[in-house]
């Protein structure tokens, strides 16, 4: 097989992957319900550290995105706007990070490609996507973005994210549930 079809193969096999995340995310169904605990999680970010739930309670909000794949086009599209728009977040009193199950070294790579300027958590295991019942039949989170209150209950669970209007959207919705402004 020559380079160019390997190129070909792999930019198809992306394009698919996107296509059926696509598909899987609009069957999102969730028994977590607004008002809910919030699961707990600890999690490695792409800087080395471990981020958990816990270590925000009684402190600050947290916003929960989680995401396919790392380098499909969708995600490569939200974490941008995350990133190019981060500042409309940042005005509020929340701790934001980006979530999948991808390895840590994938979303590492991902972080660097896309400049993201965020923490970007690392599930291989699954708890964490199963605990927030975001595991989809192709065993990849779907694009879920919970809001949890400084209390740790879950304030909203959008599962209509758009990519490209990600970080506008967060702070519209961080407005609207009354999370203070910093």
């Amino acid at each position: 097989m020559n380079l160019n079809m390997k190129k070909h193969m792999k930019k198809s096999i992306r394009t698919l992957c996107s296509l059926v995340v696509l598909v899987s995310a609009s069957a999102f169904a969730s028994d977590l319900k607004v008002g809910d605990n919030a699961p707990n999680f600890s999690l490695q970010a792409t800087t080395g550290d471990f981020y958990q739930l816990s270590d925000y309670q009684g402190k600050q909000a947290v916003v929960l995105a989680w995401y396919p794949m790392a380098n499909t086009r969708g995600c490569t599209i939200e974490c941008k706007s995350l990133t190019e728009q981060g500042h409309l977040i940042r005005e509020y009193d929340v701790s934001y990070v980006m979530a999948s199950v991808d390895p840590l070294d994938d979303n590492r790579a991902f972080a660097k490609k896309t400049g993201a300027d965020f923490p970007m958590l690392s599930d291989p295991t699954k708890q964490a996507a199963k605990a927030y019942q975001v595991l989809n039949m192709f065993n990849v989170a779907s694009r879920v973005t919970f809001y949890i209150s400084k209390e740790g209950k879950i304030l909203k669970i959008d599962d209509d994210v758009t990519p490209k209007s990600a970080a506008q959207d967060i702070a519209n919705n961080l407005s609207v549930l009354g999370i203070a402004k910093k």
